[in-house]
């Protein structure tokens, strides 16, 4: 353990290292911290999000379309892939959207059964202004660390992410 502040994953290793010295806990160090993380930053954006009357699932459709480029049009199909939902989940998220009218549903052009979803002006407005709350509060979140630090890790966990998804 490095000499810096211990946090509760420490308190955790400690226990183990107590009751199982036989155990090698650098894994639980680094994933206990990244699952705690992720947990903590995902509350920070939801009530980044709230003020603006948007879920963290409604976000995640308007920042899809918003991110796809002009004209933001996707499929339901093409969302649920990208967001990894199921065509329920999905609908349920479009309906709620759609009476917000945030975005809008028509028929696809090119395939006579499909749908497509497109942002609505008044939904790339929102989700221009729930992105800016969102990396404020992860910006914020960020600002432990210097720029060099930063970098770092982003290369570390893009490595380690690589890693576990090949």
């Amino acid at each position: 353990m490095s000499a810096q502040r211990k946090d509760d994953v420490d308190a955790i290793i400690e226990q183990w290292a107590a009751v199982r010295p036989d155990l090698d806990t650098a894994a639980m160090e680094v994933f206990g911290r990244i699952y705690r993380l992720s947990r903590a930053m995902s509350d920070r954006t939801e009530k980044a999000y709230a003020p603006l009357g948007l879920s963290r699932g409604e976000f995640d459709v308007l920042a899809t379309l918003r991110r796809s480029g002009e004209p933001y049009t996707l499929s339901p199909r093409q969302l649920s892939a990208t967001l990894m939902l199921t065509t329920g989940g999905m609908t349920g998220r479009l309906d709620k959207l759609e009476r917000a009218e945030l975005l809008r549903r028509s028929p696809d052009p090119h395939d006579r059964r499909g749908l497509q979803v497109t942002l609505t002006e008044k939904g790339l407005e929102l989700v221009d202004r729930a992105v800016g709350a969102g990396l404020a509060a992860q910006t914020e979140a960020l600002s432990a660390l210097n720029a060099e630090q930063a970098g770092q890790l982003a290369d570390l966990l893009r490595e380690l992410l690589s890693s576990t998804e090949r």
